[in-house]
């Protein structure tokens, strides 16, 4: 089994001319993680039972790779070589003969297998987790920072034209009921403002045509609009709308 491949070309053995320092890390494990990782990869190598491993041939194997690293420093392979110990400690049980009597004795491979299951499920469970999307490898999220604007919206001026066009309106509405007038009352301008004061102290914004009564007719929506004309130009009143070709309300001054 080559230590490394350079280039495509497989090396068995360290070159006499290259340079290792001292303290450098020696270890050439490929993609194997610890000892378990290397048995689980001879195992599968070989399709075989892992319930039923045949000791000799791995530990074979196994000591084989370990002899691979050579001039290697102790601490950085305590594992792979404690592994070795307990590779051949199963072996010589396996080769012992048995007491016929002890016939409930058990595999000197369980403990092995056991470990070798548990980690085989954690690798599995971690492989599946590296397959999840995985953002900044897999996607990007795209973030939007918006400043908190304080917007202060200005009602629009109040065109003439929208008050004559609100006001044909209430003329047509104030024709339907003169067919139903008797009598006519004298209608004063000045008492109409009275009236529309009044009105606005006890609810200060009002929709425009609620001022209106249809059943007084032309006569009375005429002098209605004067009222609020003159109110209007004496600054006691003010003729708003929120949007252009919106509602029309008539307030009070702040």
């Amino acid at each position: 089994m080559p230590f490394a491949i350079v280039q495509g070309q497989p090396y068995t053995q360290v070159p006499k001319d290259l340079y290792i320092p001292p303290d450098a890390l020696e270890v050439f494990l490929e993609a194997f993680e610890g000892p378990l990782d290397l048995l689980l990869y001879l195992i599968r190598r070989q399709n075989l039972n892992i319930l039923d491993i045949p000791i000799t041939t791995i530990t074979e194997q196994y000591m084989s790779y370990i002899a691979m690293l050579d001039d290697l420093q102790f601490e950085l392979a305590a594992e792979y070589l404690v592994m070795a110990a307990i590779l051949a400690e199963i072996k010589s049980r396996m080769l012992l003969p048995r007491p016929q009597d002890d016939e409930e004795e058990e595999d000197p491979r369980a403990e092995l297998v056991r470990r070798l299951q548990e980690y085989e499920r954690f690798k599995q469970a971690a492989e599946n987790l590296d397959d999840l999307p995985r953002e900044g490898r897999d996607f990007a999220v795209s973030r939007i920072v918006l400043e908190d604007r304080h917007v202060v919206q200005i009602p629009p001026e109040v065109d003439l034209g929208d008050m004559l066009e609100a006001l044909r309106d209430v003329m047509i509405r104030a024709d339907l009921f003169t067919s139903h007038q008797v009598q006519m009352e004298p209608l004063s301008v000045r008492e109409r403002m009275t009236s529309i004061i009044d009105r606005l102290r006890k609810n200060p914004y009002m929709e425009f045509q609620f001022f209106f009564t249809a059943e007084e007719g032309r006569m009375g929506v005429v002098v209605t609009f004067l009222a609020l004309m003159e109110l209007m130009r004496e600054r006691i009143v003010e003729i708003i709308q929120n949007e252009p070709m919106g509602q029309i309300y008539v307030k009070r001054p702040e």
